[in-house]
């Protein structure tokens, strides 16, 4: 007779497409640890055919061009902060795309967001990223700083999207096609593709830039205006990587 633990090793082995079987086989049996583990094996089924439904939802307005081969998803993330820089990045996914999970990167915890990171760079047919600074932030306003890194992601991309879906905005002084969607992020597997690798890309920058001002606390606030990064703020003043446009309220200047 299997043990417990060799009925957990046969299950976590199996293929998905063997489960069912094995599962209605294990529920008949006359442990109930058995039982329990055969059900949450297939709760865990349940859960894995909603994440597909709420994938193919998630390809809605893709389908909607089924002429164009490559659809391009745009998202930034690092528009509220009050240091470092704003991030893009545009993401081409394969029309047979198989990942699962995609959302907007604030829905979806750390871990997860790094393993997608992972899983997206390999699978994507191209991924571009746009970076502009603080000062460049200071110099020409957030929202125009947002658009440059929109076009600097798609400049920089192997492949060139056909058509864009992008996350709430219309880019101006680009001539490829696109539609703005509002909570795009969540909508649309492509922008939530970006979203997440622009996510996990500014963070990381930020990580790295803690090592150099740590009073402030970037790998845990990643620039944007905790507490404690307040506090740091008005104890150490601001460092190099601040955005003055941001700040001079906290500091108590003028405008």
């Amino acid at each position: 007779m299997e043990s417990i633990s060799e009925i957990r090793g046969r299950l976590n082995g199996a293929a998905e497409s063997e489960l069912p079987e094995l599962i209605a086989l294990y529920k008949a049996d006359a442990r109930s640890g058995v039982v329990k583990l055969a059900e949450s094996f297939e709760k865990k089924l349940v859960a894995l055919s909603k994440e597909r439904a709420r994938m193919q939802e998630m390809f809605h307005y893709e389908r909607l061009y089924p002429e164009v081969n490559y659809i391009g998803g745009i998202d930034e993330v690092g528009r509220g902060p009050l240091a470092g820089p704003v991030v893009a990045c545009a993401v081409i996914l394969p029309k047979d795309c198989d990942i699962l999970y995609l959302n907007d990167s604030k829905q979806v915890p750390e871990k997860k967001r790094e393993e997608l990171y992972d899983e997206i760079m390999a699978k994507a047919l191209s991924v571009g990223i746009g970076c502009v600074s603080h000062t460049v932030i200071d110099e020409i306003n957030i929202l125009q700083a947002t658009f440059e890194a929109m076009r600097q992601a798609i400049d920089s991309m192997s492949v060139k999207p056909e058509h864009l879906l992008v996350d709430a905005v219309h880019i101006p002084g680009i001539t490829i096609p696109q539609r703005g969607i509002i909570k795009g992020d969540a909508k649309s597997a492509s922008i939530a593709a970006a979203s997440i690798v622009a996510k996990v890309t500014r963070d990381r920058m930020m990580c790295e830039l803690d090592a150099k001002y740590p009073e402030y606390g970037f790998a845990k606030n990643k620039g944007y205006g905790s507490p404690e990064h307040i506090a740091a703020l008005k104890q150490f003043g601001p460092c190099e990587i601040h955005r003055r446009s941001f700040i001079g309220g906290i500091l108590g200047e003028r405008e």
